[in-house]
């Protein structure tokens, strides 16, 4: 059982849950396990723009320097740009810290290995063991041997360079909203976009430690909509606090969430005969209606728990190149190895640009099935039981009967709270409103 590690690295509220103490911790414990006791070894460190970053970042360096790792800050950059600098600098692992969409007051500490994938889940186990025992680490170099700070002035130059020679298109007469979070994308995004031609405006990035994901961001894309309407733009892109996740909105002001960019990019791909056999990967998120559009263009879908983590391990054991999340992780493996906002924010542009389309004609391949999402507050003991009921298991049947293929319920135990997720998909809002409000009643009725 995990006692720091969750499913994408350790978090908490910032000086409180996930202090120096424990930043400094982890830095000796992950040091040690991932140098594999080597004398000098090279790790990256990036971080998101929140005011507990330097904090944090102090003391995570000095916990890898301690047992002889040499840290090469690059400051204040993208997730996925620490996941790219890790192989470039070829480094033996990256650290990011940053607490992704979450607000302020909370961060996190993420390992990546030296192939930029996050830490298998026996290595951070095995961090963990030292984390509580840290006096069983047992390497304490002195004089020449204790690891240097290295601070690396053009890492976002470098990240930028990389992400325009993927993509290497003229935007030119193309005008974009870029709403960067007040996070790490404020530099980087603009200035790719800047550089491919396009017609920039950019809001929120102005970041002053406090004010990451505030009302903005792709958690809270409304003024991106209003902005895009008001400019006449051709699309708006919204990247979260640490620019690993990206939601669009069209011409029309209308949100474009992580399933259409996935199926429009997989169409993309297959038609350029780059789409790894003919794959997409997704999780039980994903609406009704993409299933539907992959199966109309032939397109084949996987399908797994929900979290990036479960998407990169389905592509990396089976051969594939394109998945993601609703939510807007999307990982295009052919070019980094983590979700990239971006990344898929220039890719959705060149689609745009090369078909010669708005985004709202592009996007109109998929029909949206309306989802209505209930929880289902419980006692925490049994969240894992409500099918051993069989009133439970008869309406779950009785719904999926009377939706008779043209919707779906997924129940979802909540992994930190005392809940279960209710979520159904079907034709009538007002219809599945009612079947998940009801079905979440008897849950917490027969489970309190």
């Amino acid at each position: 059982m995990r006692k720091y590690f969750g499913t994408d690295g350790v978090r908490g509220i910032a000086n409180k849950e996930l202090t120096c103490d424990l930043a400094y911790r982890l830095g000796r414990a992950g040091g040690y396990v991932l140098s594999e006791g080597r004398d000098k070894v090279k790790v990256v460190v990036g971080k998101d723009t929140r005011v507990s970053g330097d904090m944090l970042e102090s003391a995570l360096i000095s916990g890898l320097m301690s047992v002889g790792c040499d840290v090469l800050v690059v400051g204040v950059i993208p997730t996925p740009g620490v996941s790219y600098l890790t192989k470039k600098y070829e480094a033996d692992c990256g650290v990011v810290i940053s607490a992704s969409h979450n607000p302020v007051e909370y961060n996190g500490i993420k390992f990546f290995n030296k192939d930029g994938f996050k830490l298998d889940d026996d290595i951070e186990l095995k961090i963990e063991e030292y984390i509580d025992n840290i006096e069983k680490v047992d390497y304490t170099p002195v004089g020449e041997n204790v690891g240097k700070k290295i601070i690396i002035q053009n890492a976002q130059d470098e990240y930028i360079d990389y992400l325009k020679s993927i993509v290497n298109i003229n935007l030119k007469g193309l005008k974009v909203v870029l709403d960067c979070a007040n996070g790490a994308s404020y530099i980087v995004a603009p200035k790719v976009f800047e550089k491919l031609g396009a017609d920039v405006i950019v809001i929120n990035d102005e970041p002053n430690g406090n004010n990451i994901n505030d009302n903005c961001g792709s958690t809270h894309p409304q003024k991106l909509q209003e902005v895009v309407k008001e400019k006449n733009a051709d699309l708006g892109l919204a990247y979260d606090g640490d620019a690993d996740r990206l939601i669009a909105v069209d011409e029309q002001g209308n949100i474009v969430d992580g399933d259409y960019i996935m199926i429009l990019s997989a169409i993309y791909l297959k038609k350029k005969n780059k789409l790894k056999n003919n794959t997409l990967v997704i999780t039980v998120m994903s609406n009704l209606g993409l299933t539907i559009c992959a199966k109309e263009n032939g397109i084949n879908l996987v399908t797994t728990k929900v979290g990036d983590r479960y998407v990169l391990e389905e592509m990396k054991n089976s051969g594939y190149n394109l998945g993601g999340e609703q939510s807007g992780h999307m990982i295009f493996l052919d070019y980094n190895t983590t979700g990239d906002g971006v990344l898929s924010s220039l890719m959705l542009s060149q689609i745009i640009k090369e078909e010669g389309k708005t985004l709202s004609q592009l996007s109109s391949v998929m029909n949206k099935y309306p989802q209505v999402l209930v929880n289902a507050r419980i006692k925490n003991e049994n969240k894992d039981k409500y099918m051993e009921f069989e009133d439970i298991k008869s309406e779950i049947q009785r719904i999926e009967n009377l939706l008779d293929g043209y919707g779906r319920v997924l129940i979802r135990p909540s992994g930190t709270e005392p809940l279960v997720r209710v979520m159904i998909e079907g034709k009538e809002e007002s219809q599945i409103n009612k079947l998940a409000t009801d079905l979440a009643n008897l849950i917490e009725k027969k489970l309190s």
